[in-house]
């Protein structure tokens, strides 16, 4: 699957289900320093995946900054081909200087076997 490389960041597009309904989120960081994937709250609202009152709240630290996220479990997390089921994705707030709506984290690449090419700029799986 082709990457795209813009501001300087690596850029892709998942597909996420959440109860049932197929989502197509673009913009998402491919970030080999980032432990977790997250989706932007804004985003994630438009979805339907909002905070409940029994959501444990975490905080993260990261360049960025330190930010309170929430997690959940997706029905499935596609990128390209390769979906990984129940998928538990971090809920939080990006800073909103770039156009990104996620950041595709450690955990997913691990996962799922992902191969970085940067020189073609693609992202394939074992």
């Amino acid at each position: 699957m082709q990457l795209i490389l813009h501001d300087d960041l690596l850029l892709i597009q998942v597909i996420i289900v959440y109860q049932g309904c197929q989502f197509q989120i673009p913009n998402i960081v491919v970030d080999t320093g980032s432990a977790t994937t997250m989706i932007s709250t804004d985003y994630a609202a438009q979805v339907g995946i909002t905070p409940d009152p029994q959501d444990i709240l975490y905080v993260v630290h990261g360049i960025g900054g330190t930010e309170v996220v929430f997690s959940r479990h997706v029905d499935h997390l596609r990128i390209g081909a390769r979906a990984v089921k129940k998928f538990e994705i971090e809920v939080g707030k990006i800073d909103t200087t770039f156009d990104i709506n996620g950041i595709l984290g450690l955990d997913l690449l691990l996962q799922t076997s992902a191969i970085l090419n940067l020189g073609t700029l693609q992202i394939d799986f074992a």
